[in-house]
């Protein structure tokens, strides 16, 4: 599976952002449209979905989020990539 990158934003008053939390429900909404339709590469859609869902239901979410809404709110570039090893997901926060 290829890494999975969420680049969460920070909201301005033109601007609104998306935290770590909402790009994964929205790549997980994505990727599960794709599994429904069907379509070729299936196992490797599967794989990022099992990814998104055990972010999603990791208790170290809260904390990664924390984390990268500190580092926003700094005027950093965060960015959070997933990688399957083992079959297990690890996360690690890249910072600009």
């Amino acid at each position: 599976m290829d890494k999975i990158e969420l680049k969460p934003t920070y909201s301005t008053v033109e601007i609104p952002g998306k935290c770590i939390k909402c790009l994964a429900e929205q790549e997980y909404g994505n990727c599960l449209r794709e599994l429904l339709k069907g379509n070729e590469g299936r196992r490797e859609l599967e794989k990022r979905f099992e990814a998104l869902i055990s972010l999603l239901k990791s208790p170290e979410l809260a904390k990664i989020r924390d984390e990268s809404e500190k580092y926003l709110a700094n005027g950093k570039e965060v960015k959070l990539i997933i990688n399957l090893e083992e079959g297990k997901p690890k996360y690690e926060i890249e910072i600009d």
